[in-house]
């Protein structure tokens, strides 16, 4: 599809291209100034770094130099690949919570811009969605609970998000796309590379009737560092994350802790209290850093509850009088049982 920009000019997108291309993903002392100053101007400042050996920015901006930003958007679209930035209308508005949500591992801040494959609308997709992760080395339990959740989910109407990896992660796309849904796949490398290997087919499944997605830019592989940075996608995209089975040193925490950083809804599916793979997301369940949930209804039921709180957080900000709680003949006809929340759909943003 193509990229529709709501008041971006093309220096601005270049820059963001260049910065893609040099830059490790979720680099907060880029990405951060990139949301306060824009491209063009964090450009600059490398730019006179180049000359100055012991500045932080001397190395990336000798690696500046040697990216030719329009030639690399050519080479991305004719693989179908393209590259969207804040302010296209297809940027998940969600993503402007990264600027806010701290840092994990040194890595933070929202994208300067994201690499995707696929027909669909990022922002429409995502604006529904569900992060489903976990252990990579995914019990016949975890994996079939995986696979059972995101299946409902797909069916009930949510966009099921995760990231490709063994385990979990498939075991979610894989029961989306059994249902028929979309399914979105946020990668530590390029939307080019599949990683692992094995998973190439079902990365061009995903792509065909999903997104994949990805900070780094085409043709990067994935690194350490990369994955940390990959995780903070998965949260900002998501409505909130389910993790399935996940140890206590497991990298699913990570992106529930990006999720709580974001105040998100974080979930547990809880696991065999003798299964070392579920140590870490029963803990989390144990301490209320998430809430436990056994069925698709109940994370729909979660996300509801949390946007409803939201709802009336923000009406209490803006001053607005809740007269549910008004005695008889005060409170307006349109007062119900007082405290009462009336059904909603699921949350979309």
């Amino acid at each position: 599809m193509s990229t529709t920009r709501i008041d971006v000019d093309d220096v601005d997108r270049l820059g963001r291209v260049t910065l893609s291309r040099s830059i490790e993903p979720g680099d907060l002392r880029v990405t951060g100034l990139v949301s306060e100053l824009g491209a063009g101007k964090v450009l600059g400042y490398l730019e006179a770094a180049g000359d100055v050996e012991s500045h932080w920015g001397f190395a990336l901006a000798q690696e500046l130099g040697r990216v030719d930003p329009a030639q690399v958007l050519e080479q991305a679209a004719a693989r179908g690949i393209r590259f969207i930035v804040p302010g296209d209308a297809e940027w998940p508005t969600q993503f402007g919570a990264l600027r806010n949500a701290g840092a994990l591992h040194e890595r933070g801040g929202e994208p300067v811009g994201l690499w995707v494959r696929g027909a669909h609308d990022l922002r429409q997709l995502a604006g529904n969605s569900v992060a489903v992760v976990g252990s990579r080395a995914a019990t016949s339990y975890g994996a079939k609970q995986a696979t059972e959740l995101s299946r409902d989910l797909a069916t009930m109407g949510h966009t099921v998000i995760s990231g490709l990896a063994y385990g979990v992660d498939q075991a979610a796309h894989r029961g989306a796309l059994i249902a028929g849904g979309p399914t979105i796949a946020v990668l530590p490398g390029g939307v080019d590379r599949p990683y692992p290997a094995a998973h190439a087919q079902l990365l061009e499944a995903i792509a065909e009737r999903g997104l994949v997605v990805s900070e780094a830019p085409p043709g990067a592989g994935p690194t350490r560092t990369r994955f940390l940075a990959r995780n903070r996608v998965v949260a900002g995209l998501s409505e909130g994350t389910v993790v399935v089975e996940a140890a206590l040193r497991s990298g699913a925490l990570n992106t529930a802790h990006w999720t709580t950083n974001l105040h998100r809804p974080v979930m547990g599916v809880p696991g065999p209290v003798s299964s070392a793979a579920s140590t870490g997301v029963n803990q989390l369940v144990r301490l209320g850093q998430a809430s436990m949930v056994t069925s698709a209804q109940d994370v729909i039921t979660d996300l509801t509850t949390h946007a409803n709180a939201a709802a009336t957080s923000a009406d209490g900000a803006s001053g607005e009088l809740d007269e549910s709680f008004i005695p008889g003949p005060v409170s307006s006809m349109r007062s119900g049982v007082p405290g009462s929340v009336a059904p909603v759909a699921a949350p979309r943003r």
